[in-house]
């Protein structure tokens, strides 16, 4: 049997204070986007990554993918972006099975008026408390982060 290898105290401040910026962050952003757009964060990220794909579509798969949900939580969403004309479905000419989620006008007009607000939330909650040196090396450890935990880079395949 192994000992384990237990933080130290340096560790587990950094470990608890991780913690709860994992948990505060969301919810801060989330109210934000609800108060100014009527968007969550999780509909306005959707919105987002249709926004930046080619033609503004993307089939739901790789959409569940860029977004780390389930199938069926995005079918949800997509259909309630959908009833309020932000969004489209299209089958997929090249797979009769695919779906694509195709971003309607009225959902990029709505992404353009929700961006300005939602980046200045994020600005005000991490960017600006930062020293530019404490940015990089905050943008260094992430990637190093991330690399153990999606080394497929699914959600961070359009970084760099």
């Amino acid at each position: 049997m192994t000992t384990p290898r237990w933080l130290s105290d340096d560790e587990l401040t950094a470990w608890l204070r991780l913690r709860a910026v994992t948990m505060l962050l969301p919810a801060a952003i989330d109210g934000q986007l609800k108060r100014d757009s009527g968007l969550t964060e999780f509909e306005y990220y959707v919105l987002a990554m249709l926004s930046d794909a080619s033609d503004r579509r993307l089939t739901l798969s790789d959409l569940a993918s860029r977004t780390n949900s389930s199938l069926s939580r995005l079918s949800h969403v997509v259909r309630r972006l959908g009833e309020a004309g932000w969004v489209t479905k299209a089958t997929c000419p090249d797979d009769g099975r695919s779906t694509f989620a195709v971003l309607t006008d009225a959902g990029m007009a709505l992404v353009e008026s929700a961006a300005p607000g939602h980046v200045e939330e994020v600005r005000r909650r991490v960017f600006d408390t930062l020293s530019d040196a404490e940015r990089e090396g905050l943008s260094v450890a992430l990637e190093r982060i991330l690399s153990t935990l999606d080394p497929a880079h699914h959600l961070t395949r359009d970084i760099d």
